[in-house]
């Protein structure tokens, strides 16, 4: 049996060791999930409305302490971490209040002679392969809408996040969503290849570009529907009408929030020639002042990296930049001190021929360039193979959403970013995804249609 090692990404010490699950393991997980889906399907749809409501209220409830789990799994800052689980029964409640007209049969035609209608079935047994950096938020968009419909799931968390994983299988059950129901594997990739090897009937997953890819390969072969949520390399434009000091300050948190670890983090930002030096002034002394330090202290912005192995990633992303004329502003190195940590970095000076301004960072780092106009920005903003999210940032709405018009964007920001709601469909385009979580949407995911010729 493969064993795991958990670390403390605060002090890079190995924490505890604990065994993945098998793929016979895995098989049985499925079967068991397969034999019990129908009577969860066929529960009145208020009894499974009231089971997610009372994991919300446990959520709620228990907020504090879930927290602290958190924080130790990935090493996010504990006020981050707070803010996450805090905002995460908000959420639940939209799949709530909205699981009954959404899954509710339509009536396409109720004539004298004939009668035509939609209703929605569950897809049966749905694999959700999970991501570390914002374990609540991504999960329950997936877990939470599935069970709402009927479905059975298996749910393999982040081997970066495995405490918290069980600690949401654990609340799941106490709210009354039935053992079999819902599955919690451990492991790593191998039991993620396992449970794609198996009898599911959809697969979901949150993560890298290069994994969605073999993950939609695997699900092509079963033709069973797939949905991947993957990275980006989300830009930001401040034009001339914008306010440099307030977008500044704005973008500054939406790049270094979590570290930058989130796929609709501020990636690469463009500035007009205009504001471009008091814009740069204030958000090199916005980003020098977030405090770095342990993941526990209330007063921490920039806690360790969740993954060690991202570090070398940033490093080469910094030194390609130096090396072709960038201006280092901040940062540009390994913190000093013990963990996974990594100063956070500003790069100006940049260009589209350096990997800091293309390739995904996912960690504290960024690269500012100056342009002439709203042309050269809207060019350079779609100048990616990614399209996750996009903002702008001006005090003239109609010009502001003119350019976010031509975005090429699943969600696009007018003065503000890194920002997601349940009421609207998040989806990728390119290598950011495809599929919608949340919005309407994201319920009719876990659901097939069936339609109905009635004539009396």
């Amino acid at each position: 049996m493969e064993s795991l090692v958990i670390y403390n990404p605060a002090t890079g010490d190995a924490r505890q060791t604990v065994i993945a699950d098998t793929p016979e393991q895995i098989a049985e997980m499925v079967a068991a999930a397969r034999a019990a889906q129908p009577a969860w399907a066929k529960a009145p749809l208020a009894r499974r409305i009231d089971a997610l409501r009372r994991f919300r209220d446990l959520v709620s409830q228990r907020a504090e302490a879930l927290a602290v789990i958190l924080t130790n799994d990935t090493g996010k800052p504990i006020s981050q971490a707070r803010g996450e689980v805090r905002a995460t029964p908000g959420r639940i409640d939209w799949f709530l209040e909205q699981a009954e007209a959404a899954l509710a049969p339509r009536v396409a035609v109720d004539g004298q002679s004939t009668n035509e209608r939609i209703t929605w079935e569950p897809l049966g047994v749905i694999a959700n392969i999970s991501a570390w950096n914002y374990p609540w938020f991504v999960g329950t968009n997936v877990y939470v809408p599935a069970l709402l419909a009927g479905n059975a799931v298996i749910y393999k968390a982040s081997e970066h996040a495995l405490a918290t994983g069980a600690s949401m299988e654990s609340l799941l059950f106490e709210a009354g969503v039935p053992a079999d129901v819902f599955q919690f594997v451990t492991g790593a990739g191998e039991a993620g290849a396992a449970l794609l090897a198996d009898d599911i009937d959809g697969v979901y997953f949150t993560g890298s570009h290069a994994t969605g890819v073999k993950i939609a390969q695997a699900a092509a072969a079963k033709l069973i529907p797939v949905q991947l949520e993957l990275g980006g390399k989300d830009p930001a434009y401040v034009t001339d009408s914008a306010d440099p000091v307030k977008a500044a300050e704005g973008l500054a948190d939406g790049a270094f929030y979590n570290n930058g670890q989130s796929c609709c983090a501020v990636e690469r930002i463009y500035v007009h020639q205009a504001v471009a030096e008091a814009f740069i002034a204030t958000f090199v002394k916005t980003v020098k002042g977030f405090k770095m330090g342990a993941p526990g202290d209330p007063e921490t912005y920039l806690g360790p990296l969740s993954r060690e192995a991202q570090i070398a990633v940033l490093q080469a992303q910094v030194d390609d930049a130096l090396s072709q004329g960038a201006t280092l502003q901040t940062g540009g190195k390994r913190a000093d001190r013990d963990g996974w940590y990594y100063e956070a970095t500003v790069l100006t000076d940049v260009t589209h021929a350096m990997d800091v301004m293309r390739e995904e960072s996912f960690g504290p780092i960024i690269g500012i360039q100056v342009v002439a106009d709203d042309a050269e920005a809207l060019s350079l903003m779609n100048d990616t193979r990614y399209g996750l999210t996009a903002a702008v940032f001006g005090a003239d709405e109609a010009r502001c959403r003119g350019l976010m018009q031509r975005l090429n964007a699943g969600t696009v920001y007018w003065n503000c970013c890194d920002r997601v709601s349940p009421r609207l469909e998040w989806t990728g385009r390119g290598d950011s995804g495809l599929g919608s979580t949340l919005g309407l949407r994201g319920i009719a995911a876990f659901v097939q249609p069936k339609a109905w010729h009635l004539r009396g």
